[in-house]
């Protein structure tokens, strides 16, 4: 454990005045000496690091350059000027951002922040998929291996995905893997929509009946959930959107109480943004998102260990897939 000095709390005060809501006193010596030395690390190296929506707030708010969803993440990782990028997030985003960054280092603290949703299909699934249903065009979610969007025609995230499967011009679409994603895009396009039965721990777990008591323990509470989660659940909320689009209502609806549907990490980060709003906390946490914390991103950084690497054949086709996806305009 590093120290926590007066020198560090020093530096470090502006971070903890902004996280104080969500961290507590106690813990913040020693999440501390761990952002100071990340972000003297990252300068000195010419480092960034991506985090996504659901890592914590010590990271999130206090070492990150460039937060957001997965669509957010692959645009700063396609734009990005530094050496090194450091993916506080899960594998495959490591790997969209090598994708898009093929010459630079990519790092991942934690080679087993993996996702159950990603796990869900292999590239021979995606093949099969294909002969079932051939000249079927397919999209694949951004939330899969390199190997799978290689298989694929263009990569959709919940936050374009309507947008791209559309801007396919098929009257038939394959979406991988997110079944209960999927469903969301067939009910809010003509477009036929073929889907996989993948699934995401952390927002499958949700259920219609969880909305409805927060509703009656929480009155006047506006629900927002996440496309990953079950039909009936989408059905029961009032806003359906994207980790971006979630926290971009909040900050432009200013609601007095919210409920947000998906990995609560991300609860605490939007709480911070917005004082303002009350939060109530469903907490489905997701293991493999936890998995990268500060000591990690700083040993990450220090020995520039666990380089995401992809082979070259591999990366060709899955680097088209996304950058095709990029190409899509708003």
């Amino acid at each position: 454990m590093l120290a926590y000095t007066d020198a560090v709390a020093k530096a470090t005060a502006p971070f903890y005045q902004k996280v104080s809501r969500a961290i507590p006193a106690l813990e913040w010596p020693f999440h501390a000496p761990y952002v100071d030395a990340i972000n003297r690390l990252k300068k000195e190296k010419n480092a960034v690091i991506l985090a996504h929506n659901y890592q914590t707030p010590e990271i999130y708010h206090c070492v990150a350059d460039f937060v957001g969803d997965s669509l957010q993440l692959s645009a700063e990782a396609a734009r990005t000027k530094a050496s090194i990028i450091v993916m506080a997030g899960v594998v495959f985003m490591a790997e969209t951002a090598k994708l898009l960054n093929p010459d630079k280092m990519v790092l991942i603290p934690d080679l087993q922040a993996g996702c159950s949703l990603a796990a869900s299909i292999t590239g021979a699934d995606v093949r099969l998929m294909r002969e079932k249903y051939p000249g079927v065009p397919v999209a694949t979610y951004v939330n899969s291996t390199a190997e799978v969007k290689a298989e694929s025609d263009i990569c959709i995230t919940s936050s374009n995905a309507v947008r791209v499967v559309e801007s396919l011009g098929s009257d038939r679409v394959i979406c991988l893997p997110d079944e209960y994603l999927a469903n969301y895009i067939a009910k809010n396009t003509k477009v036929k929509i073929i889907t996989w039965k993948g699934h995401c721990e952390v927002h499958e777990r949700f259920t219609a009946k969880e909305i409805r008591d927060y509703r009656t323990s929480f009155p006047g509470a506006v629900v927002l959930a996440h496309p990953e989660c079950p039909p009936e659940v989408l059905s029961e909320a009032d806003f359906v959107g994207s980790t971006s689009a979630m926290s971009r209502y909040v900050s432009e609806k200013k609601p007095k109480r919210v409920v947000m549907i998906t990995e609560c990490s991300m609860s605490d980060n939007v709480a911070i943004e917005n004082p303002d709003v009350e939060f109530v906390r469903p907490c489905n946490l997701c293991p493999h998102m936890k998995r990268i914390t500060l000591p990690k991103i700083l040993e990450s950084l220090e020995k520039e260990q666990f380089k995401v690497d992809i082979p070259a054949e591999i990366a060709a086709r899955a680097r088209l897939a996304v950058e095709r996806m990029l190409a899509v305009k708003k």
